[in-house]
């Protein structure tokens, strides 16, 4: 009997196996979809559109104007928009509706955050047969409007949205970090702005603008408010400052280097900084803009995507009117460790869509995606910000050429703070780079950031940056985005993707066949003790 039991055991686990070997090759799998030969135009299909958007109502009516202008051309289908203030609100809902299949039909987010959403099984639709696709594709033939072709996209930009080989997401405005200065002040210290200011110059400069009167005011403004040198992103501080030295951030493959020595010495220079007043961030002491346009920084880092609240005639600027100041904004590439060198990243919302069931409904949501890259949406959004089409039909076509030459005739549409803005992207796409994506990305950017933000905390409480203390606080960081988790951090292999389906059959067949013997071996036990 016990000989029996091992037996079945054994036949049982081979089953198991088999199964598990199958789950396990594809719970990495993203939808399987097959375009429809034609879009069923007599059907009515819903689809949902996530997007974020703050308190500029110009892109709301980009988008409102965008749906309804779809809508006409393709009347059976309707589109809900979901507007959010923030991407990581948009990300944290798309997280949790995948465990209950309600994702939305198309979102604006972001590759690390897609990276994210793929390991979860039939999540992301891959989009290169749809790009491809003759009828539909890019420029297709079947399209009800003037789409881009595969060649008009930016390929920096259509690259971004390739993981691990597949392209998961579209481009659809693109932004970088830039500095507002504010030249006035900087001017009445006695410097002069060169073309492409360096770490060494701006933290010159903000360490000058410290000094006080003796009534506790400062020199440089006459205010008892000033913080020289303030950036908004922190993450993309540290990583832009360890790209530009050369140091580890992250490999393609997932591997986490964030924590060197390199990085060590940069959270002591910021350290240093921030001990003597002269640099703070927007977690610790709010907007950078706010203190720009109140003439209480010299120094603003933030997004070209958020130049028209910069600067002191910026339409979107949030002060009171007796906090407003009168002074030049002029714009920058972010602080370099070469000036002969220029590294700054690259980043903008991308366009993803989720699969689902209906076949028609996917294809639906894949026309909207296609026409939030026609000229009417990118030059439309890219106006109401310092946003880049993504392109090169908009960034060449008349209308928006015309756009730019205009810049600094009105402070609306052409501000010029926010034009020069996108111009400094313009200028410099070959200086661009983007950090790897992998899962888990996201979460190291943010550990990034929180070691500039602990630093600075931690120095304006009188508390010792050295050597112990950043140990500890690698620690703490790696422990609380779990970095010491992830898949490439243990040294596990990676998804290797969909088992074939000829070795899900070998294996089925195998566990079907031990049952078979199983079963055979017991009838045989039954017949052998009736003839005993």
């Amino acid at each position: 009997m016990k000989r029996f039991m091992k037996k079945l055991a054994a036949a049982a686990v081979c089953l198991c196996m088999a199964m598990l070997l199958t789950a396990c090759h594809g719970s990495h799998q993203t939808a399987k979809f097959e375009i429809p030969d034609t879009l069923d135009e007599s059907k009515p299909i819903e689809i949902t559109f996530w997007a974020k958007n703050d308190t500029n109502k110009n892109q709301t009516a980009v988008y409102k104007k965008a749906i309804e202008d779809f809508e006409t051309l393709y009347p059976n289908i309707k589109v809900k928009m979901k507007l959010y203030t923030d991407y990581g609100k948009i990300y944290n809902d798309v997280i949790t509706n995948i465990a209950t299949g309600t994702t939305p039909n198309v979102a604006i987010t972001y590759p690390d955050h897609i990276a994210s959403y793929l390991q979860g099984a039939d999540t992301v639709v891959s989009l290169d047969e749809l790009m491809a696709d003759p009828k539909y594709g890019l420029a297709g033939s079947e399209l009800k409007f003037d789409g881009p072709s595969r060649q008009d996209m930016v390929p920096a930009f259509l690259e971004e949205g390739v993981i691990d080989g597949t392209q998961y997401a579209l481009p659809f405005m693109r932004s970088t970090e830039a500095l507002y200065i504010n030249k006035t002040l900087v001017e009445k210290l006695g410097y002069q702005i060169p073309d492409v200011v360096t770490w060494d110059w701006i933290w010159e400069v903000s360490e000058a603008a410290t000094a006080k009167n003796e009534d506790g005011t400062y020199v440089v403004n006459g205010q008892n408010v000033l913080i020289p040198f303030i950036y908004k992103s922190t993450d993309n501080m540290m990583i832009q400052l360890l790209k530009q030295q050369g140091a580890g951030y992250s490999t393609e493959e997932g591997d986490i280097e964030l924590f060197n020595d390199v990085t060590t010495q940069d959270l002591k220079d910021i350290a240093g900084h921030a001990g003597n007043g002269a640099f703070s961030t927007f977690k610790i002491s709010g907007y950078p803009a706010n203190f720009l346009n109140a003439s209480q920084t010299l120094f603003a880092v933030d997004s070209t995507a958020g130049a028209t609240w910069m600067g002191a005639h910026a339409p979107l600027s949030d002060i009171s009117p007796d906090a407003f100041t009168e002074f030049e904004t002029v714009v920058r590439p972010v602080p370099q460790v070469d000036a002969n060198h220029i590294e700054m990243i690259s980043q903008g919302p991308s366009i993803a869509l989720f699969g689902k069931e209906d076949p028609q409904e996917v294809l639906a949501s894949w026309l909207f995606a296609q026409y939030l890259l026609s000229n009417d949406v990118q030059l439309g959004y890219a106006k109401t910000e310092g946003y880049l089409p993504v392109t090169n039909k908009a960034l060449a076509s008349p209308e928006y050429q015309e756009y730019l030459s205009l810049a600094g005739t009105d402070n609306d549409e052409h501000y010029s703070v926010k034009i020069d803005a996108a111009r400094l992207l313009m200028n410099n796409l070959n200086s661009t780079f983007t950090t790897p994506v992998f899962n888990g990305s996201a979460s190291l950017r943010s550990a990034a950031g929180e070691l500039v933000e602990n630093v600075v905390k931690s120095t304006k409480r009188k508390q010792t940056v050295d050597d112990a203390y950043l140990q500890k606080l690698y620690e703490q960081v790696s422990s609380l985005y779990h970095l010491d988790q992830l898949p490439q951090a243990s040294g596990s292999e990676k998804s290797l993707g969909p088992l074939p389906e000829s070795s899900v059959w070998l294996l089925s067949i195998l566990g079907v066949t031990w049952v078979c013997i199983a079963v055979y071996w017991i009838a045989d036990k039954v017949r052998s003790r009736k003839k005993a």
